[in-house]
């Protein structure tokens, strides 16, 4: 099941994972305040189905809120989420093939709409 997670770390900041099962797909950088990272969610949800795909290591470019797929030094692949202002919402884990690049894409434009949000912080 996919889901967001609110997490809490030791300095009291905040941060937002989009989780299939176990596995991390996607995260944010660290907030000062739940309601930027819960800002994150729901904009995540908003604006990433209708976003565009960039490829950057075919030179693409792209303005407005959009996927883009970076290349590594080491020829592997991760995803970030760019928000209209050009900020960075969230990125993923490096990938060996563009292709899986690619899936994770997908699978936050098809199933982040509708994925539940957990708030972790109580716990933390």
């Amino acid at each position: 099941m996919h889901k967001f997670k609110i997490l809490k770390n030791e300095k009291g900041e905040y941060r937002t994972q989009f989780v299939y099962n176990s596995e991390v797909m996607v995260w944010s950088e660290n907030y000062a305040s739940k309601a930027s990272a819960k800002n994150c969610i729901e904009s995540l949800k908003k604006n990433a189905p209708g976003a565009a795909t960039v490829d950057l290591s075919k030179e693409e470019t792209g303005s407005g809120y959009r996927f883009e797929i970076v290349e590594s030094k080491d020829g592997q692949h991760f995803v970030r989420f760019k928000a209209s202002n050009g900020e960075t919402m969230v990125r993923s884990e490096t990938y060996a093939s563009k292709a899986s690049a690619k899936n994770c894409i997908d699978s936050v434009k098809k199933n982040g709409p509708d994925a539940p949000t957990e708030d972790e912080t109580a716990s933390a």
